[in-house]
């Protein structure tokens, strides 16, 4: 077995404390014998012996020479103030904007997200992107962008975009300049196809050629759709028509690749039977064939992936979110219906993507090839990433992976092939064996699931011939970064002001951020290393040594406050201006030379120096420590005579009553050193009224009988606390008679309690159904009486009632209540008869509401009206008839019946048996007068309920009545 420590730290805590109290009293009782206080006291009593602490790991409030906890360890810190973390003090300044500085010119700029924003994000990336779209805007003359806001923002966006020293652009002008729902997010190819209408609009206006017709030099082609006639051959006049398009909508639905969806897009439409087509030339319907012919290409091939299909069924779009392919090369001759040219090369330039697979939700990105660089980027709003040489990266990956991932590209069973997948998104490197045997042609395949549009910039023949010739080593490499020979134009002047106003400005909130921050961390570390050059020297290493005491509190927050306030010592003086001993906790003592340094330079005060310790409050605590020990003793004393009190054990001489109560709360209470509040009133509960002893069974009147000695204890403690109350520390002694007053009341409380209580049994026994709220079983021909519900269930609680609270009710009399229910001036009923219902061929009434009425018997009736004031005569009586008349009754009795709240709200019973309706026939009869003075008597009594039952009529409860009588 092996050996336990035992848990001894709060008992051993406790012996502490206890050694250190018996101390301090022997030392006080020493000083007040002696009349004086010696040095050697002072040093005890403020604790002056205790050495210098080091290594607690919080500061100790009983050792003025602890300065430790007062700062964390060298590499700690902590939450706020003066130690806190550099990188929060440096957040707290807040952003910093050098972290928005452009990494370089040769990395493209992010745009801000407003919201919802990154379709347009995308689009403005792309056309930004293109160098000759970018070049062809910037040549508008700058009078023209004075009257175009639109273009005016975008070219200031582009020129942001081209020299901005910020990594990201704010694209807000330009959004607020359209009008743009920041938390919306629209349809990338709806904005771009509006946005190419808006600047074809806008630049229209421009003298120079370059830059008026831009939009359609660059994205516009024409294609014709063309019908031909299977008989005779001719085409339809419109076959002739060429029609403009800015990009090409392909469907992705069933459909691999590229070239799949061009097939698609370009396929011969058979038109045959019910779907032929009238030939001018043939006079009659033939069969034909349609298709769409590209007649020309623009520079800029857009193709929109249709991924998004509208589904009849719930008439909602969903989206395609298979994997598709894609070329980095598209040779487009073939497809072109006039094309002299062999080779028609468009080099992938951009791939919008759409992450989600909600239509109307999501993220837009996009992927940019740098036309200078040939490296491309990923545009995420903000973020810009580059991606190397490859449109989705270069990260390699597992065939296991690609498996797991994607769907397979088909390629020639020749071809050897190499994945590159990065999020879901391929690249495939076909190599291909070319007509020349020696060569090898690499064409590159690419897919992706989330590809929303890809844009094509068409080859030229000198990029041809300068790709053949450098064959992509024509970069050079600088410190592993690309970096291209070709460079931009230069910004039109106009434009590069303002860039280079909004750069100097940045550039400037970013060097005095730098300030800012050097100033601030440069006061913080000098102020971290005076609190530990002073807190080093705090010390008092001799007790010979000068010292000073200085608060805890103040010398706290001065260490870990970044702009400390002056020394405040009012917090450590008594009222004779010096260091009372009862504040020992809460001061530390400092060497002379950590005081100097402290009021040379914080100033405050009052200074208490080594001889400002208080000989007069000593001696107040002496007299208090001497004082509170005594009276320990003597409480432990009688704590054992009041225990054997309420124990009941044989008390010998005379004995005086003491509430039993305040003795238990008395004795429960520990750790009392003088009297308190609570001693107060031993007796107050046992006194009554007239000054005499309260009878015992008098609520909180019970006793217990105490020693003289005991009571003299309590009786000097009691008056010592509130010396002006005798009353509530009366003398009872043991002899002492009851007040004959108060017993005289509690004898008849007592009496009239039980007869009460005898009445409301008597009551549950006549009326026990009634009283219980059982329905009873109602006969034809049987004679029984109207109440108002609300008064039944006012009785039925009083009846049922029980306890100190239940002596009176406020019931009305019977004979008041049965003029409530009749009209003054016609003597009829006021109120509708209760409904009745068949269940299993008996008879019962209706559940009724608080405010109708309910139906008792004739006995009821007759004991009721004897306990309740009540007259037999005078009564509302009520017999029941069975109505065949189904129809008739059921339309009389909705014309006449007066509608109330309680009606309009009442649940519908179904009938079991509708062939037999039972109905109720009162004396005095329902109220038919006309229909004013049937609303007249309804608000009279409506009123006079209100009156007695405190309540509020509603308004929508009389114009239902008067809506229904109508």
């Amino acid at each position: 077995m092996g050996h336990h420590r035992p848990t001894t730290r709060s008992k051993n805590k406790r012996s502490r404390t206890d050694d250190n109290a018996e101390t301090s009293f022997e030392m006080f009782r020493k000083i007040l014998s002696n009349g004086e206080v010696t040095e050697d006291d002072v040093n005890q009593l403020y604790m002056i012996w205790k050495p210098v602490c080091q290594g607690c790991r919080v500061n100790t409030k009983d050792n003025p020479n602890c300065f430790c906890g007062l700062i964390p360890p060298p590499n700690g810190s902590r939450k706020s103030g003066l130690w806190q973390k550099t990188s929060e003090i440096v957040n707290s300044l807040g952003p910093d904007p050098s972290h928005d500085v452009r990494a370089s010119s040769n990395t493209p700029a992010g745009l801000t997200n407003l919201g919802a924003t990154c379709y347009a994000n995308s689009i403005l990336q792309c056309l930004y992107m293109n160098k000759s779209f970018r070049e062809g805007v910037f040549s508008v003359e700058p009078e023209v962008l004075g009257g175009e806001p639109v273009l005016n923002n975008l070219l200031r966006l582009f020129a942001q975009l081209h020299s901005s020293k910020m990594a990201f652009v704010d694209s807000a002008p330009f959004i607020q300049t359209l009008e743009l729902d920041n938390g919306v997010q629209q349809d990338s190819h709806e904005f771009l196809t509006l946005l190419f209408s808006l600047l074809e609009r806008c630049l229209s206006q421009s003298k120079v050629p370059k830059a008026r017709t831009i939009v359609q030099d660059l994205f516009r082609g024409g294609v014709s759709h063309v019908t031909r006639c299977s008989k005779c051959g001719n085409e339809s006049e419109a076959s002739s028509k060429i029609e403009d398009f800015y990009e090409l909508e392909l469907n992705v639905k069933g459909l691999k690749n590229l070239d799949e969806s061009l097939d698609d897009y370009l396929s011969i439409e058979e038109l045959e039977g019910d779907n032929q087509y009238y030939c001018d030339a043939c006079a009659t319907r033939v069969d034909a064939t349609r298709s769409i012919k590209l007649r020309s290409l623009p520079a800029v091939l857009n193709f929109q992936l249709k991924r998004c299909v509208f589904l009849p069924n719930t008439t909602t779009k969903k989206k395609i979110t298979s994997v598709f392919s894609f070329p980095g090369e598209l040779n487009m001759a073939r497809r072109l219906s006039d094309c002299s040219e062999l080779d028609y090369i468009y080099d992938l330039a951009a791939v919008l993507i759409h992450k989600g697979s909600a239509v109307n939700s999501g993220h837009y990105t996009a992927h940019i090839k740098d036309e200078n660089s040939g490296e491309w980027w990923e545009f995420d709003d903000e973020h810009v990433s580059n991606l190397g040489r490859q449109p989705f990266g270069s990260t390699v990956s597992t065939p296991a992976a690609k498996a797991g991932q994607n769907e397979p590209v088909d390629c020639p069973s020749s071809t050897k092939q190499v994945d590159l997948v990065v999020e879901g998104n391929h690249v495939d490197t076909n190599l291909l064996q070319s007509s020349d045997s020696n060569g090898v042609n690499h064409v590159q395949t690419f897919s992706s699931s989330d590809a929303y549009m890809l844009m094509y910039v068409r080859r030229s023949k000198v990029d041809g011939a300068k790709r053949a010739a450098q064959s992509g080593e024509d970069k050079m490499e600088i410190d592993g970064s690309v970096i291209s020979q070709e460079i931009d134009s230069p910004l039109p002047s106009h434009l590069l002001k303002d860039v280079d106003m909004f750069n100097s400005t940045f550039l400037d909130s970013c060097e005095q951020y730098k300030i800012k921050k050097d100033i601030e961390l440069s006061c913080i570390m000098k102020r971290r290393h005076e609190v530990r050059s002073i807190l080093s020297e705090a010390p008092v290493l001799s007790l010979e040594k000068p010292y000073f005491w200085i608060s805890t509190e103040w010398l706290r927050q001065w260490a870990d406050s970044v702009i400390p306030l002056t020394i405040d010592n009012a917090s450590i003086q008594c009222l004779h201006g010096k260091v009372p001993v009862s504040k020992i906790n809460y001061v530390k003592r400092l060497s002379a030379e950590a005081w100097t340094a402290l009021t040379s330079k914080y100033d405050g005060g009052p200074t208490l120096a080594k001889g400002d310790y208080c000989i007069d409050c000593i001696f107040e605590m002496g007299r208090n420590v001497v004082r509170a020990h005594n009276y320990r003793d003597q409480r432990s004393l009688m704590k054992e005579l009041a225990e054997a009190a309420l124990a009941g054990e044989p008390l010998d001489g005379k004995l005086y009553y003491i509430s039993k109560s305040w003795l238990q709360q008395w004795l429960r209470r520990k750790n009392i050193d003088l009297p308190c509040d609570a001693d107060s009133g031993p007796t107050a509960s046992l006194r009554c009224p007239h000054g005499e002893l309260m009878p015992e069974l008098a609520p909180g009147a019970k006793r217990v009988l105490v020693p003289e000695t005991l009571w003299d204890f309590i009786h000097q403690t009691a008056m010592t606390v509130k010396p002006d109350d005798p009353v509530g520390c009366s003398a009872f002694p043991s002899d002492s008679e009851p007040c004959a007053l108060c017993s005289v009341e509690l004898t008849e409380a007592a009496s009239s309690e039980d007869n009460l209580r005898e009445f409301k049994l008597k009551q549950r026994q006549n009326h026990e159904k009634l009283a219980m709220n059982k329905n009873i079983a109602l006969y034809p021909d049987t004679k029984y009486y109207l109440l108002p519900s609300s008064w039944l269930s006012k009785w039925r609680s009083y009846v049922n009632s029980s306890g100190k609270n239940a002596y009176s009710a406020d019931l009305d009399t019977l004979n008041a209540v049965v003029d409530v229910l009749l009209c003054e001036k016609h003597c009829k009923l006021l109120e509708k008869p209760p409904e009745l219902v068949w269940k299993r061929e008996v008879i019962f009434q209706k559940s009724a509401a608080t405010g109708g009425l309910t139906l008792v018997a004739e006995d009821d009736w007759r004991l009721l009206c004897e306990e309740w004031g009540g007259t037999e005569s005078k009564c509302i009586s009520a017999r029941i008839e069975i109505d065949n008349a189904v129809e008739d009754n059921i339309i009389g009795s909705y014309r006449e019946m007066p509608i109330s709240e309680e009606h309009l709200s009442m649940s519908d019973e179904v009938n079991v048996s509708l062939s037999r309706r039972a109905i109720v026939k009162t004396s005095p009869q329902h109220l038919k007068a006309g229909k004013v003075r049937q609303i007249q008597c309804y608000i009279r009594i409506s009123l006079e309920k209100c009156r007695t039952t405190g309540k509020m009529i509603s308004s929508n409860c009389l114009f239902a009545t008067m809506y229904c009588v109508k």
